[in-house]
């Protein structure tokens, strides 16, 4: 059965300007769909434009950066025109963010629970004080804070931090909401904890329905999650594909090296495979494929220096952006040995 679009995304570029003005593109042309109930992923190194990408759909850009052209539309709305109320009403109950760091989102001088009953007021729940406390509550002990009633009480910094990211998934449920944004959501926690934040994702997304955006670095998060991933790098989309393609088949060098660089525990060397060099910044992108300079595929070529790779069909859903993608298989089982 083929499910409806809930968010698509086309040829955004987010940018800013440098200190002599000069238009600087920190996100530069991506599109891209995720359909109701589904996982899409965002990969790739820290600077890759990806939270950029999720903060420019939400509206939620920094101070100096701004959306310079493109489309973004959440079931044929579009978002990029939409007033700033509008889309406040959108945030608090059909799109949430589930930010990196909790105490980013949480204001250290309120109570976690008061918090999250004033976020269920502020989009359209009219209640007493009393009943939003029991609302808060209910919603806390959803996600697995026990005794919720009297933690609800405390304030953030008396919450552990795996705590806190609870509090937050709390709040940004409260609505079911269609789409689940999660930036990098269980980045700090220790691995127990991890896994426990992920299935809590997974529970609430059964709940309400919601699909799901998860912002990431960490490849293992996505084999075990991700319907769909989109691979970014340089602020441009490298690959997309489902995730049983890009895992076993890769179609480019830098998709390669990230797995090789996961999976080598595997590789009868023993040792970590490791991407040379780092990426370009925004504002000295190479002129052709930005992940020449550090590409090893044995088939770069002169074109990879001068001309940069549209991105192209491999297969059905599957896209890539190299000029000699059909090699890519070959290097990735080398580099993975």
């Amino acid at each position: 059965m083929t499910r409806e679009v809930l968010l698509r995304v086309d040829d955004l570029v987010v940018g800013t300007r440098d200190g002599e003005g000069r238009e600087v593109r920190l996100v530069d042309g991506v599109s891209f769909e995720i359909a109701e109930g589904e996982v899409l992923c965002v990969v790739g190194e820290s600077g890759s434009g990806k939270s950029l990408t999720m903060a420019a759909v939400l509206g939620l850009l920094p101070t100096g950066v701004e959306v310079l052209s493109g489309r973004v539309e959440y079931r044929g709305e579009d978002l990029l025109g939409a007033s700033e109320r509008r889309l406040r009403e959108l945030r608090g109950r059909r799109l949430a963010m589930i930010f990196q760091d909790p105490m980013t989102a949480l204001n250290p001088v309120k109570r976690v629970g008061a918090q999250i009953a004033r976020a269920v007021r502020l989009h359209g729940d009219r209640m007493t004080r009393a009943e939003g406390d029991r609302r808060a509550a209910e919603l806390l002990a959803s996600v697995g804070v026990p005794d919720a009633a009297a933690r609800a009480r405390a304030y953030p910094h008396q919450w552990s931090g795996g705590m806190r990211q609870r509090a937050v998934i709390a709040a940004a449920i409260a609505h079911d909401p269609d789409l689940l944004v999660a930036d990098e959501p269980t980045t700090a926690l220790d691995v127990t904890i991890q896994a426990q934040i992920m299935e809590l994702l997974a529970e609430a997304r059964q709940r309400t329905g919601a699909a799901m955006a998860l912002i990431t670095h960490d490849l293992g998060l996505v084999a075990q999650t991700a319907d769909r991933i989109v691979i970014m790098y340089s602020g441009r989309i490298v690959e997309s594909g489902s995730v049983w393609e890009l895992f076993d088949t890769p179609r480019h060098p830098y998709t390669a090296g990230l797995l090789a660089s996961l999976l080598t525990a595997e590789s009868a060397s023993g040792r970590a495979y490791a991407i040379p060099g780092s990426p370009p910044q925004p504002a000295a992108r190479p002129a052709g494929c930005p992940f020449a300079p550090r590409c090893e595929l044995p088939t770069k070529s002169e074109r990879c220096r001068t001309d940069v790779p549209a991105l192209r069909a491999m297969a059905p859903g599957h896209t890539s952006a190299c000029h000699h993608a059909d090699s890519v298989s070959s290097f990735a089982q080398e580099v993975t040995r």
